[in-house]
């Protein structure tokens, strides 16, 4: 399933309107918080399982949202973050399971 629309709404949440008409809405800080690129994975690795990170305005805002082939989306974050990959049906299952 891909998105036919993507865009940030409010500078807080990444809404994505998928191809069967069904909608996601994902708020930008847990999107940022699991971040699928190999240093945010580790960094998660290495933290307690009650670590809650706290992102400033900078970490939590999107510069700009690139498709990357037909499965995911790359995001670049305003404080020069820019490695995770977001495939689709990671961001369907988030929006589906927060």
């Amino acid at each position: 399933m891909k998105p036919a629309i993507i865009k940030v709404l409010d500078k807080k949440n990444l809404f994505i309107n998928w191809e069967d008409g069904s909608e996601s809405l994902i708020d930008l800080k847990i999107l940022r918080r699991l971040c699928p690129c190999a240093t945010c994975a580790s960094q998660r690795d290495t933290q307690s399982k009650s670590f809650i990170p706290v992102f400033n305005e900078r970490q939590s805002t999107i510069s700009s949202i690139k498709e990357i082939g037909n499965y995911a989306i790359s995001i670049s974050w305003k404080d020069g973050h820019n490695t995770g990959i977001y495939e689709f049906p990671f961001l369907k299952n988030l929006s589906e399971n927060l």
